[in-house]
């Protein structure tokens, strides 16, 4: 019987592995990860697999209508062709060398260029919230939010409160949170909200408790829309700790903004798709979600989504393009630095060609592996030439990259494979000198807030912290 049942187990195991190599096609490296659980856990990887592995870039998860498509298009073609015949007037004249970018994100992400942006920036919780909650009080018409994560605690109530009082005042709310970032949420915590009117949402539900083949790819997005005018994006969650009142994260650092200007549309859209993907009363996109917005803005903005839905990642192109660019700096900020091959090489070059390569990444880990193969991964660039600063003050979870302090990307997505190729990421890629010098500087006032680390501090770390690098850059490609 023991004989049998090996012999079962073995040829589970040689079925599981064909799967994943001919059927999925990932690369080598996740592929190489996935059969070495196979090995360690017969079966029972598979099991993982089904779980965290499943590839969704076959199958159509957002909803655009053709007459949607044909508006949009219109709009990108033409823009494209500006570019093409040098006619397209900008703002900032010293962002003319980042055209083929602009053409890049119409092309690959389709995603629209705006000019008349105003960028407020919020590197506290506080300010954030506080600016959030006073748009809120303010909506006239409707309140269109995502977030990966909202709490059960102090500012989640409040957050959800003053939703339902706007919905009592008969203003359209719309809540999307994710079902895996929000799984702590009691059943009735949008009770109050519904019964006045407002809707919540969730986004790939949990049907069966413990089994959600969804579980791996997440709504990570953090996008709030008022009124169609008014925009926030970045990665503050909903909940107390992301007002430093966690104790065992302490200060809770972060980097959000709010867009006043026609960009805001693009986030408009982006919400729309995602509420249309995860409510089954399809919401028609009607004129008044887009209002004409009177802005004096000066600032060139596009907004770019990425997910497991699409064989492109976005997002990733995005950042490789800026790096590309960079003639003499790149600013990182991310919680976690997980770069696949292409960004890791990229950075090498521009640190081997001169350009100052600075990244900063957290202390304080709120996933372990996680953090012991950032580690890994950022110590790598020490050895020819980039620095790596790692924040002390509390916890660092900025998502923003700024090259030569004329462009910038903000939103949502990490520095990581997860970003890149599971999650619903998305980011705002802006061009203005003023506002990505801006970047600049806070990323400059935070280095006093970490401790650098170099060549040789790195390698008189202990023996444990190497075995555990070690470990957690072969799970790399499937954390």
């Amino acid at each position: 019987m023991i004989s049998n049942a090996l012999s079962v187990v073995l040829i589970l195991n040689i079925l599981f592995a064909i799967t994943i190599i001919f059927l999925e096609r990932k690369k080598p490296s996740a592929t190489l990860a996935w059969l070495m659980l196979l090995v360690l856990i017969p079966n029972i990887g598979f099991i993982f697999y089904l779980l965290f592995g499943r590839n969704l870039s076959r199958k159509k998860i957002f909803e655009i209508k053709p007459e949607e498509a044909n508006k949009i298009n219109i709009i990108l073609e033409n823009q494209k062709l500006q570019l093409q015949n040098n006619s397209l007037k900008l703002n900032d004249a010293s962002i003319k060398n980042y055209k083929d970018m602009v053409y890049m994100h119409l092309t690959h992400s389709e995603s629209i260029f705006t000019q008349n942006n105003n960028i407020d920036i919020f590197t506290d919780g506080n300010d954030k919230f506080e600016s959030l909650i006073e748009s809120i009080q303010n909506a006239k018409d409707h309140i269109h939010m995502v977030y990966f994560i909202i709490k059960n605690d102090s500012l989640g109530k409040k957050i959800v409160h003053e939703l339902t009082k706007k919905a009592k005042e008969g203003v359209e709310v719309r809540f999307l949170y994710d079902a895996i970032g929000s799984h702590s949420l009691p059943r009735n915590f949008f009770k109050n909200l519904k019964e006045a009117g407002g809707e919540a949402v969730a986004f790939f539900p949990i049907v069966i408790p413990f089994l959600n083949l969804n579980i791996n790819f997440r709504n990570h997005r953090k996008i709030a829309v008022i009124d169609g005018t008014e925009g926030f994006i970045g990665g503050f969650n909903i909940g107390d700790e992301y007002l430093s009142l966690n104790k065992k994260m302490g200060y809770w650092r972060d980097t959000h903004i709010k867009i006043t200007g026609d960009a805001v549309h693009m986030l408009q859209t982006r919400f729309l798709f995602d509420w249309r993907s995860a409510n089954n009363k399809k919401l028609e996109i009607k004129p008044k979600y887009f209002p004409q917005i009177n802005s004096n803005g000066t600032t060139g903005v596009q907004i770019i989504s990425s997910g497991p839905d699409s064989e492109w990642e976005q997002i990733k192109y995005g950042y490789l393009k800026m790096i590309n660019a960079a003639k003499e700096s790149i600013y990182i900020q991310t919680p976690y630095f997980i770069p696949d091959e292409s960004i890791l090489h990229a950075l090498k070059l521009a640190s081997l060609s001169g350009v100052d390569v600075k990244i900063m990444i957290p202390n304080k880990p709120d996933h372990m592996f996680v953090y012991w193969a950032s580690s890994s991964y950022a110590s790598e660039l020490l050895k020819i030439g980039a620095k790596c600063y790692i924040y002390e003050k509390g916890f660092i979870h900025a998502k923003t990259i700024v090259v030569d302090g004329k462009v910038a990307s903000v939103g949502t997505a990490n520095m990581d494979v997860r970003s890149f190729k599971l999650n619903f990421e998305v980011n705002a890629f802006i061009y203005d000198s003023v506002i990505s010098n801006e970047f600049k500087e806070i990323f400059e006032n935070d280095m006093k807030d970490c401790t650098q680390i170099t060549q040789e501090i790195y390698k008189n770390r202990p023996l444990m912290i190497k075995f555990k690098e070690s470990i957690s850059r072969l799970l790399s490609p499937i954390l």
